[in-house]
This record gives structure tokens, C-alpha cells and sequence, in this order.
């Protein structure tokens, strides 16, 4: 879900007081162990029990090639080293916590030079389902607030906001094509060339005119399907809009990624070319 809305403050105000409370303790946050441990080095410490950790709880992590799991370590180690995750509602967090969003997210920018997301800022982490405010707005222009439940956030100003318990329950199903980690983070790739449409920063027009063909077709044919109760591949919420589209296909490609092929076989070369990785190719 891509939006931006004052839950942060409320966060940033816990997290005041959480200081407060414990400005007498010695002991740093688990993000700031993790990130003392990865430091500026070239090659940066990635423990061995962390990596069996990941094996367990992000299943995809074992199915990688060897090379790639190599170069995940290497993307997570930036990632921690470069956001800042809080927790939120007094969730304490531990090395899974953080281990477990770094993995899912670096999987999306494994090919990715330099930081793997410049823009992002901050994770917050709530234990579950967080409230926000949602406005919306009539045809007579008249606009409306209302509390929400959410799982998961992203907001075009450096923010991402996940509930730990879909965080890990999505992670450890890696065939379901329900991964709010992949959803909020595609979001986040959305947001970097300044419009949350749906079209990530791409290269060349000639990519942006392959993307808006091939994605403007298959989107179109997805609404009919959603209009017309029939089943799909991909979850229904992707017909809210194109950016919410994009978002919930990624986690389709990353986790049905066959399927996918066979079904929307051009959208599946697109992705392919973003991300910069074919995971067919991985291994069941």
C-alpha cells in the first residue's frame, strides 16, 4: 500500500520515550549491533548463523545459486548499514526481524549497484496490523478521513511501515504470491523516479514504451477478469490501480514465478529486466 500518512510521528514519539525510559542502559538496539558488525568494510562480516537463519525464514534464500546467495549477503550488508529500522507498539527487535526485511527487500535490488535503496530511510516494524488515516475524496471534491488496518506502507518521502507477523508469515510461505515485503518494497522502487504509477525508473524511452504497452495490456486484461469474478493468477487487490498492479505482480513474479511465465509470458521478460533476475530459474 503506497501512502503517506503521520503514523511515523507516532512511531518517532514511542521510540522518544522508549530513550527515555532506557537512557541509563548500556546496550545498543539489535540494528545497530548488526549494522556495527557489517561497518564500512569491503568485506563485510555475514555470520554463519545468519545465514542459516535466512535459509529458515526465507525459504527462497535455499534455492538460490551459490553466487547469488553470495551477492545477497553482500546487499544485505549495505541495506543494514544504510536504513534505519525502529520498532513500534514496543516490539522489540532482534536480528531475525531485521535479517528477515533485508533479505526480502535485497532480493528485489540483487543486480543493483551501490545502495540497494538510496532514497529509503527508515523501516519501522509494528508487531501487527498498525492503524493509519486514509483520506479520500468525492466527486464533489469533498474530502473525507478514516481509520484504517494496514499491513504494510510505503511512502514516497523515505519511510516504510511492515507488520512483523505478515513480514514473517509471508516470508516463510515463498509460493503463495502474498509477500507484503515484496509489495511494499516494489512500491518503494516505484517511488524513485517521483511518480508512484506503476512504471519504476527504467532505463531508455524505449523501455518506458515496451513497459506502458506491455503492463498497459496485460492490466486491462486483468480488470476484465477481476470485473467478471473470474479467478486470476494474480491477487484481485492489483486492480485498485497500475501502481498496486505493479506491486502485487512482483510478488507473483518472485513466488509463481512459472506460472507467471506461462500466463503473461511478455510482462514476465519485463520484470526479468528490471529486476535483473529470472527466479524460474531457481530451484523448487
Amino acid at each position: 500500500m503506497a501512502q503517506e500518512i503521520s503514523e511515523r510521528e507516532i512511531c518517532v514519539k514511542e521510540r522518544r520515550l522508549a530513550e527515555k525510559a532506557n537512557a541509563a542502559s548500556l546496550f545498543p538496539m539489535i540494528w545497530e549491533t548488526i549494522k556495527g558488525l557489517f561497518g564500512e568494510a569491503e568485506e563485510p562480516v555475514f555470520k554463519e548463523e545468519w545465514k542459516a537463519l535466512l535459509e529458515t525464514t526465507v525459504p527462497v534464500v535455499s534455492r538460490l545459486p551459490e553466487e547469488l546467495k553470495l551477492r545477497l549477503q553482500e546487499r544485505v550488508g549495505r541495506f543494514v548499514s544504510s536504513i534505519r529500522f525502529e520498532g513500534c507498539n514496543g516490539l522489540e527487535l532482534t536480528d531475525e526481524m531485521v535479517l528477515t526485511v533485508a533479505a526480502q527487500a535485497c532480493l528485489l535490488v540483487l543486480n543493483r549497484e551501490g545502495n540497494p535503496y538510496p532514497e529509503l530511510k527508515t523501516v519501522y516494524l509494528y508487531p501487527t496490523t498498525f492503524s493509519s488515516v486514509q483520506k479520500s475524496q468525492d466527486a464533489m471534491g469533498i474530502v473525507t478521513e478514516g481509520e484504517v488496518r494496514r499491513l504494510g506502507e510505503s511512502w514516497s518521502t523515505g519511510t516504510i511501515v511492515l507488520a512483523w507477523d505478515s513480514v514473517e508469515r509471508g516470508a516463510r510461505n515463498a509460493d503463495d504470491a502474498r509477500n507484503v515485503t515484496f509489495h511494499e518494497f516494489a512500491h518503494q522502487l516505484d517511488h524513485e523516479d517521483g511518480d508512484t504509477d506503476g512504471a519504476p525508473a527504467l532505463p531508455s524511452r524505449a523501455a518506458y514504451r515496451s513497459w506502458a504497452r506491455v503492463f498497459g495490456e496485460n492490466y486491462a486484461e486483468f480488470l476484465e477478469l477481476v470485473e467478471s469474478g473470474k479467478p486470476t493468477l494474480i491477487d484481485p487487490y492489483g486492480a485498485t490501480q497500475p501502481a498496486e498492479f505493479f506491486a502485487v505482480v512482483t510478488e507473483t513474479f518472485f513466488e509463481k514465478s512459472k506460472q507467471l511465465a506461462r500466463k503473461y509470458p511478455e510482462m514476465y521478460e519485463e520484470l526479468k529486466g528490471f529486476y535483473g533476475v529470472d527466479p524460474g530459474e531457481w530451484g523448487e
